[in-house]
Formats: C-alpha cells, structure tokens, sequence
C-alpha cells in the first residue's frame, strides 16, 4: 500500500485530474485481510472497502472499478470540483427545496438509515406518543418514522420546526395528515413557543449550527419540552458531501483531514449531563453521530 499511497500523492502533487492504477481483483481474496498474499497467486489483495475509503479520505471520487485480464482490477480516481459556497439572498433558504441540501435524501444512506431506526426502537416511544423534530425540513426523519415506526406516527402526533420556509411548506405538502404540525420558527428561539412536552425528541444535525447555543438548547429540551419518561435522538455529521459524494469528516478550515476534537467534546458534554438528569446514553454512528437518551426504566 506504501507504494500505492506514494504514486497516488504524486500524481496529485503533479495537478492530475485523474489516477489509475492496476491492483489484484478483490473477487479472488475472498476471506483476506488487506495486504494478505492471495492463496492462489500469492497477490496482495485488498477489498474494494479500501479502494472506497481511499477516494474518500483524499476528497476524490472513486470513478471505476473494471476488471482486467489476468485476475487484476483497474481502479481509476478522479479529482472532485473545488468546493463552492452558495450565495444566498435569504440566509434562511440555506437548506431550502432550491439548495443543494434539498438533493440529499438520508433514507438512501444505508448507515444512516440502520442507525437511526436502531435509536428510534432503543427509545422505546409508548403508542399516542407526541414527537418533536426540531430541523425537521422537509420531513425525512418523520418518513422514516412512518416507515419504520408506523405505528408510533399513526397513533401518536408529530410537530416539525423549521426556519426554511418552503422547506417547511414542503413538509406540509408531504405530510397533510391531521396529526402533523410543522411551524416556520427559529429552533434558537424554542424557548418562545407554546407547543408543551413530548414523548420524543429528534435533533438531526441541528445543535451544531454556529447560530444556536446548544448547551442552552438541551438543557431547554430536557426541563421544559420532554416529559418525566421522554427520549432524545440527536444526530451530529461526522461527513460532509460534494458534488454527490459523501467524504468522511465535517469539514474544517485549514486542516487537510478531519479534525474530531469538537465533536468528541461536544458529545461528551452531551452524555454527562444527559446521564445527571436520569438518562441512559448510547453512543453510536459512522457518519452521523448519534446520541440517543432513554430514561432510566426502575424494575
């Protein structure tokens, strides 16, 4: 892999806009770990995870995997444009139905998914449960409730809150049912609105905005909106996308990796006074951070 990594380093160092390189095919390494000699051609193999995680660390995009004669497989990188940051005349429009946030659809990231439905069922929601969705936009995690929690969307009411007004009346538009409420307000000014307590709470990439306190915002969540036996699902990004792909990492000025520090922080904040107020935590993850808070159930 040295060898490969130094090619690669150099081929970017010298402007090139695409990489190619020859390696083992990875159908034939089946039960290898990265690096091990091939049973029957003593090759290297490497599965095609490396070859994946490799592009993505770079901030390229893995352009093609194609087989070649002899057992080998050509992989082919490929330089991602240069990050451009939108010009916006209504900074609330940020995530709106014309950014580009708008194409990003959660339920079709497989982790994401799996982790997410994994803390909805760890909170163990009672039936006629009221849900919070603070960011809700327009409304992905509540058609991911309806997918994989029916029964807790069906019996049980949904408010969204969102700044972005027409994600939010795309919201409306998705979800016209009786037992959904989406408001247009500020998740910064939670504090001012008369929308009382919930069984569920669910915060996905929303505390980290550099616009919201969130140390105030979770302590509001926990005295003021959810009730004796409430849970949290809070999500945090530990990626970043461009130009459709999906890069491991938010997104930090003048570092050329990811840097966790801030988000191992905050998470860490979050867990401690979650547990001071009677609350189990579960930590889980890979792109998205998600910390869930279920109350402590006495036998």
């Amino acid at each position: 892999m040295g060898e490969i990594l130094a090619y690669v380093q150099a081929e970017i160092e010298r402007g090139a806009g695409r990489i190619a390189f020859v390696v083992a095919d990875a159908t034939r390494g089946g039960g290898a770990y990265a690096g091990e000699p091939e049973a029957r051609s003593g090759v290297r193999h490497r599965p095609y995870r490396v070859w994946v995680e490799l592009a993505g660390r770079l901030g390229w995009r893995l352009a093609e995997l194609s087989g070649q004669t002899g057992g080998r497989l050509m992989v082919v990188l490929e330089r991602l444009p240069a990050e451009e940051m939108p010009r916006l005349a209504d900074p609330r429009e940020k995530y709106g139905t014309r950014s580009s946030f708008a194409r990003l659809d959660k339920a079709e990231e497989p982790t994401f998914v799996l982790d997410f439905v994994d803390a909805i069922e760890r909170a163990a929601v009672p039936s006629r449960a009221r849900v919070l969705v603070l960011g809700c936009n327009r409304g992905d995690e509540i058609a991911l409730l309806q997918r994989h929690a029916p029964g807790l969307v069906a019996s049980g009411s949904v408010v969204g809150v969102d700044h972005c007004v027409s994600a939010v009346a795309q919201a409306r538009r998705r979800f016209p049912a009786g037992n959904h409420a989406f408001l247009c307000e500020d998740v910064a000014e939670l504090d001012l609105l008369d929308i009382g307590r919930f069984d569920l709470v669910i915060a996905i990439d929303v505390l980290q905005s550099p616009q919201i306190d969130d140390r105030a915002l979770l302590r509001h969540l926990v005295k003021e909106r959810l009730t004796p036996q409430g849970s949290l699902v809070l999500a945090f990004p530990n990626c970043r996308y461009r130009d459709g792909e999906l890069l491991p990492g938010a997104r930090m000025k003048n570092f050329r990796q990811p840097e966790l520090g801030l988000l191992f922080k905050s998470v860490a904040f979050y867990r401690r006074y979650l547990q001071q107020h009677r609350r189990r935590v579960f930590v889980t993850g890979t792109h998205e951070i998600l910390v869930t808070a279920v109350p402590v159930r006495i036998n």
